[in-house]
């Protein structure tokens, strides 16, 4: 066999084995800032069904496919491009943007807590009647597209502050591939969630008493369920934004909510153990956002005047 033949196989072979060992970095990446966007991505689960609530079951599907498709172009096309760029040329400046995104879900979870105890509702509720139902569902989706752009902004600023120091390529491999799996992931389980209902509903008429039984099970458990995720996904925005917050001011040189939060899981976890001490960070992080959200919507709404566009 020529030399030359034999020197050209043993680079690719050289490169196979590199790109390989590059697909391996792209994925364990992927799963280490996959796991740190859980909170945003529990709340962009809990927030979605509620976009199809009071249309038409037949427009339930599709009207969550126009969301995904919203999504994907939200990241791969205006985030990811950005945050590739920033983290080149302005890496200084993530933090910062984390800290918004931050501020942003402590907002938005202190105001569901505020409406949940009384204060006055901003923005259109899901109560209001619906005189035109295609005008209506364009506006939903372009409000859900909307929401989920924030959303999708925290989940990749958070993806990115976790592979900074990785080269131009991985961070855009990782980046794409967050962005994808959570999107399909997300909205194939919100999928999922509205259409229990109809499952059940389909269960109910079929001959079998069990078929029966297990339907009527599914239509008692869907409204528990959506309450369920709403208290989760306002939880999950207390704890990420406010943790987002505790770890950003510390980043910055501000390391006094950091030492009370950080001073607190330590004490627990040597009294009582790790399980116990991550469960007062978390808890100490939602306080901090529960807080700053509280300070931020009381500004909005009491001292500027100003109302949320779209009510979830």
């Amino acid at each position: 066999m020529p030399s030359g033949l034999v020197a050209l196989l043993d680079d690719i072979s050289v490169i196979a084995k590199a790109a390989s060992a590059s697909l391996d970095d792209v994925s364990v990446a992927a799963g280490k800032a996959g796991s740190k966007t859980a909170g945003v991505v529990i709340d962009d689960a809990a927030v979605t069904p509620s976009y199809v609530t009071g249309l038409s079951p037949a427009r339930e599907l599709p009207i969550i496919w126009k969301i995904t498709k919203g999504s994907l172009r939200n990241k791969l096309l205006f985030l990811l491009p950005g945050a590739l760029v920033l983290s080149e040329f302005l890496p200084s400046a993530i933090i910062w943007l984390l800290m918004l995104g931050g501020a942003f879900l402590c907002y938005e979870g202190a105001e569901k807590v505020l409406e949940k105890l009384g204060a006055d509702k901003h923005g259109k509720t899901l109560e209001d009647e619906i005189a035109d139902p295609v005008a209506f569902e364009s506006k939903r989706v372009a409000g859900a597209i909307r929401t989920d752009f924030i959303l999708s902004a925290e989940i990749m600023a958070i993806a990115l502050n976790e592979v900074a120091d990785e080269t131009l390529f991985l961070r855009g491999a990782v980046l794409a591939v967050v962005a994808i799996v959570v999107t399909l992931g997300v909205y194939g389980v919100v999928g999922l969630i509205v259409k229990i209902d109809d499952i059940g509903l389909y269960l109910t008429k079929q001959a079998e008493s069990w078929k029966q039984s297990f339907g009527a099970f599914l239509l008692r458990f869907v409204p528990k369920l959506l309450a369920a995720l709403a208290m989760i996904g306002t939880v999950a925005m207390l704890w990420v934004g406010g943790g987002i917050i505790v770890h950003g001011t510390h980043e910055v040189g501000f390391h006094a909510i950091y030492d009370v939060v950080h001073g607190a899981e330590h004490a627990v976890t040597e009294a009582a153990g790790g399980v116990l001490g991550w469960v007062t960070y978390a808890a100490g992080s939602a306080i901090v956002g529960l807080v700053l959200g509280g300070v931020i919507a009381f500004v909005l709404h009491k001292v500027l005047g100003v109302g949320a566009e779209e009510g979830h």
